[in-house]
């Protein structure tokens, strides 16, 4: 059977789906992280379910309601798996009655029940199920309870796909200009469906709503958000991250060694030999250094998203956001992007308003990603060593502060007429899932390595081979005379305007930026273990102070177009 999975944004569709499936799909509390439909196979069936984008109607207002509508009304789904937050009934079936009103079989999935039995109240299923005429079944997608019965349900032979019990209004046919007509009316069926349903009152305030009074203060809110992204980066690059780097880093040169003595016993060639250590390892490995530093990244980040804190972020920076073109939606590519600006840059696609997902689309490669991590921190660490961390994370804050002032130039010049509406609703708290969090820093780490064991190792088998030969194919020669650095010598003319010397070691460095950031690590690592003794790498490395000005500078430039 073809199974479909629709609900609100942030109702917990996509913890569902991986439940169901087993995948390891991107999930995050807060609206927007499904941008297209994903497709798997419930487990122990044959049955293929598509985890749609999160909507609030089946108006084709925006890209994901139309991605939904199609997939509902064209593609013609056996059952429907309407998933509702259980914490916000009224908000939630609307959509419920619009799905009711599709020629398919809806099984209505009441999510995070336990949260609302937690503040006091109770669901009255049975009563739900008469008044929608679809089977309601309680679950909750994060302690995977309720989910074989859910499964039993979608396994169940379709009867029939019409749905038995259907209010009267439901199957009439409106003309289009009574549309605010049918909305009065289903809203006034829901709020007799929640009269019904629904048992007991709210004995306390929710812990969410204590908490909210702390981190959405009017005077608290920007302190806490700063110290909370300070420690991130702190952390990280900091006094943990540091440290890590220079245990993987001294792991790395023992290996080198070791396999240098190995390979020496076995009488390899002085070329191999160095190709092995100058080039693979010593490239490779000074960028799989920073891994450490970079779980400690993801892994913070995605305690942010998960916690429920992201969509607190956005509504703190929808006002200024909002001054200078864009939307608290903005921030969720930023945030996508600290891990990888690819996902971030498709993320914008949430955006309705055309010109704010362009300012979006050109401003998000301006926050530090994973690539850029290592030129952060291995810059940060050379020229302060003593505050690496600070400096770290004046970088992010930077960031924010060339994301506003590029906004506010293309607000001025090119898009002048940005407006756009930004409703965003505040989840609950939640505890973190460690399942979830593990899996989303395993996948995010993994595809870093990927990238340092394909592009990054290529290039530097490509820039050893240019350091230690020269135009005449002669290997061994000193590198101010290899094919490297002739090439170099040739284009840093170009670059002393910026650098304040011709300096050919800056030049290629920074440009190999643009086909991989964290290879200006590796190029420099192996440019310093090719250098014929310890101290003219030391020079060659602090000749490269400026290049920290150039990559940002050549990264703004190639960006913006």
């Amino acid at each position: 059977m073809k199974v479909g999975l629709v609900g609100n944004q942030n109702s917990g569709k996509t913890t569902l789906f991986n439940c169901l499936t087993g995948m390891n799909a991107k999930i995050g509390n807060w609206p927007g992280v499904t941008i297209e439909k994903k497709v798997g196979t419930i487990k122990g069936t044959k049955h293929e379910i598509t985890d749609l984008p999160g909507i609030y109607s089946l108006s084709p207002y925006s890209a994901e309601e139309e991605v939904s509508r199609n997939f509902v009304f064209n593609e013609n789904p056996d059952v429907i798996i309407n998933i509702v937050d259980a914490t916000c009934l009224e908000r939630s079936l609307f959509l419920t009655t619009q799905l009711l009103e599709s020629n398919c079989k809806v099984i209505v999935a009441l999510n995070m029940a336990d949260k609302l039995e937690e503040k006091g109240l109770s669901i009255d299923e049975k009563k739900m199920e008469e008044m929608l005429g679809a089977k309601v079944i309680k679950i909750s997608a994060l302690k995977e309870i309720g989910i074989e019965e859910l499964i039993k349900e979608i396994n169940k032979p379709l009867k029939s796909k019409q749905n038995k019990v259907i209010p009267e209004y439901l199957s009439k046919d409106y003309e289009l200009e009574k549309y605010e007509e049918i909305v009065n009316q289903k809203y006034s069926f829901i709020s007799k469906v929640v009269e019904n349903c629904i048992k007991k009152k709210i004995k306390s305030e929710a812990i969410s709503d204590k908490l909210d009074k702390i981190l959405l203060n009017r005077w608290l809110a920007f302190p806490i958000f700063i110290i909370i992204m300070f420690l991130i980066y702190y952390l990280s690059v900091g006094i943990v991250g540091s440290f890590t780097v220079d245990l993987v880093g001294d792991s790395i040169e023992s290996f080198g060694e070791y396999i240098g003595n190995l390979m020496q016993n076995l009488g390899a060639s002085e070329w191999v030999n160095s190709l092995v250590i100058d080039g693979i390892i010593a490239g490779v490995g000074a960028v799989l250094g920073f891994v450490p530093q970079l779980i400690i990244l993801f892994t913070c980040i995605s305690l942010l998203e998960t916690t429920g804190y992201m969509s607190r972020i956005s509504l703190l920076l929808d006002k200024i956001f909002r001054k200078i073109g864009l939307s608290g939606k903005s921030l969720i590519p930023f945030i996508v992007g600290s891990g990888c600006s690819v996902p971030g840059i498709m993320g914008t696609r949430i955006i309705e308003n055309e010109d704010e997902r362009k300012m979006t689309t050109i401003l998000t490669p301006f926050i530090p990603c994973s690539a850029k991590l290592p030129i952060i921190a291995l810059f940060a660490g050379y020229f302060f060593p003593n505050s690496s961390g600070i400096a770290s994370s004046s970088l992010y804050f930077f960031a924010i502060v060339v994301i506003i002032i590029s906004a506010l130039i293309m607000k001025k010049f090119v898009f002048k007429h940005t407006s756009s509406t930004y409703i965003s609703e505040l989840p609950e708290y939640k505890l973190p899932s460690a399942k979830y969090i593990l899996k989303d820093v395993f996948d995010k780490v993994m595809a870093f390595i990927k990238r340092a064991g394909t592009t990054i190792l290529l290039c530097s088998i490509i820039v050893w081979f240019l350091l230690s030969f020269s135009f005449k194919m002669e290997y061994g020669v000193d590198i101010e005379e290899s094919i490297l650095a002739g090439i170099g010598t040739k284009i840093s003319w170009a670059f002393k305007p910026i650098l304040g010397e011709n300096s050919w070691e800056a030049t290629v460095s920074a440009l190999q930026g643009l086909v991989a950031k964290e290879q200006v690590v590796s190029s420099m690592a192996v440019i310093n273990g090719l250098a014929e003794d310890a101290s003219q790498g030391s020079q060659i490395f602090a000749s490269e102070r400026s290049i920290w000005f150039l990559h940002s500078i050549i990264s703004i430039c190639f960006y913006g177009i």
